[in-house]
């Protein structure tokens, strides 16, 4: 999916905020900002993602910082374990716990300091306290159960931390209705954004259902043509493939795998593409 005019705007002005937090420049900022224009306009066809990771590049050698978002990453991590119980009770209590999960796992997804400048945590909390009432297709839900009740191998590609303690839970829901699949948790190679690296998914201890691979890379996506051999080797012999996070639609539709979308809609690129309101979620599949 080829950078709009938009995103491209949105991830300038993201690093010229993020320069301006992290250095007092104004000569350095006009520098920096040549530098980033001069590299995003160097590329035709590009994913947003693609190009956010050129510039978080650019970014972490002015600052001299490589995980730019440490602090949120842990402070949200921290936050929603606190959640965990509270949501783990409300899965069980329902008729249907794996799509009471994939709920609550789309809901998480708000958690996003790349599509946000900062997180909103009174509307988090409404988003969270209103997952139940997610509205999704029950015929496409009905093939995916159906998927996770016969996948020998399924590929989970996480986001943001944060998030990724309800993708824990969702991901303990799969293995309990089917105790066999074996899950592999891909994450990023290399901080970018708020993304989830090998170290932050452990954190939330999300490794006892599945093994986390790193995809070495630092887009906040998945790009086919830069994650590394292991990675695209599990996706390739995987029955099917759960992506969370706009980055990761991004980079992979129209791929040809058999790919599962998890997001909500949080800028006015998606809620376009979908024509639904901001923070609705999306659950849709590729159809391979």
């Amino acid at each position: 999916m080829e950078a709009s005019a938009e995103c491209i705007y949105c991830i300038v002005n993201k690093a010229d905020k993020l320069f301006c937090e992290f250095i007092d420049d104004e000569k350095g900022r006009i520098e920096f900002a040549k530098e980033i224009l001069k590299e995003v306009s160097s590329y035709d066809n590009a994913t947003a993602p693609f190009l956010n990771a050129r510039v978080m590049q650019i970014l972490k050698k002015w600052t001299n910082i490589e995980d730019l978002y440490l602090e949120e990453k842990q402070l949200y991590n921290k936050r929603m374990i606190l959640l965990q119980q509270d949501i783990m009770d409300n899965i069980n209590n329902s008729d249907d716990k794996l799509l009471s999960a994939l709920r609550y796992a789309i809901a998480g997804n708000f958690i996003d300091f790349g599509a946000m400048d900062e997180v909103d945590d009174d509307l988090l909390d409404e988003i969270i306290e209103a997952a139940s009432t997610q509205e999704i297709d029950t015929n496409l839900y009905a093939k995916f159960k159906e998927e996770i009740l016969n996948a020998k191998q399924l590929c989970y590609l996480v986001d943001n931390a944060g998030e990724i303690v309800f993708d824990k839970l969702f991901v303990k829901s799969i293995k309990e209705m089917n105790k066999n699949v074996e899950i592999n948790i891909v994450v990023r190679g290399k901080p970018v954004l708020n993304d989830v690296t090998k170290k932050d998914a452990q954190e939330v201890g999300i490794d006892i259902y599945g093994d986390i691979v790193e995809n070495g890379t630092d887009i906040p996506g998945t790009d086919l043509s830069k994650i590394n051999d292991k990675t695209k080797g599990i996706i390739d012999s995987s029955d099917l493939i759960i992506a969370k996070g706009q980055g990761n639609f991004e980079t992979l539709w129209g791929c040809g795998e058999n790919v599962y979308y998890l997001f909500l809609c949080k800028c006015s690129t998606f809620t376009k593409k979908f024509s639904i309101p901001k923070y609705k979620g999306v659950f849709v599949h590729e159809v391979h």
